[in-house]
């Protein structure tokens, strides 16, 4: 079950400005430990031990794939890539590497089960919590019952296409 919460947008100008949007929350995070112990009670006749080690080493493998240039796909799951983010040059002449790269983001796109079309057609959603309006004026944060404005990056609030996929 995907658990959401709705919040209101607090910017004052633009396009969604005071609109209303679902955002999902997670009530638990497992770390390769967990998910090695959660994997080994799956009739697995591996350890969660051995499993943590094999995951691991997946993730050293992938990061050392990924600072090579290349792109990993693990089926199912997802593709893994490195893009980059920049700041626009007038001029061909103007780009150079200090000024114009400003960071490196961790690209993954879902494929195959866990596509986004297989996710919708999974999924079932209840709201984690009704909404409250918040009891001082102009929505100040001293109630406690205001969400917060800006979204939890590890929460996948609204979904945006990556236009350097």
């Amino acid at each position: 079950m995907i658990r959401y919460k709705i919040y209101q947008n607090q910017q004052k100008k633009g396009l969604n400005a005071g609109k209303w949007f679902a955002r999902a929350v997670s009530d638990e995070t497992f770390d390769l430990a967990k998910l090695a112990e959660h994997m080994s009670k799956h009739n697995s006749p591996y350890s969660s031990g051995v499993i943590k080690g094999v995951l691991t080493d997946m993730v050293d493998c992938i990061k050392e794939l990924l600072l090579d240039g290349k792109s990993v796909k693990i089926d199912d799951l997802a593709i893994f890539g490195v893009g980059i983010r920049s700041k626009a040059a007038e001029t061909l002449e103007e780009f150079s590497l200090e000024k114009n790269i400003t960071g490196m983001r961790l690209k993954a796109r879902a494929t195959g089960n866990l596509s986004t079309t297989n996710l919708k057609l999974d999924s079932q959603l209840k709201q984690q919590a009704e909404y409250q309006k918040p009891t001082t004026p102009g929505g100040g944060s001293g109630s406690g019952n205001t969400p917060d404005p800006k979204p939890n990056p590890d929460e996948g609030d609204e979904e945006a296409p990556d236009p350097t996929v």
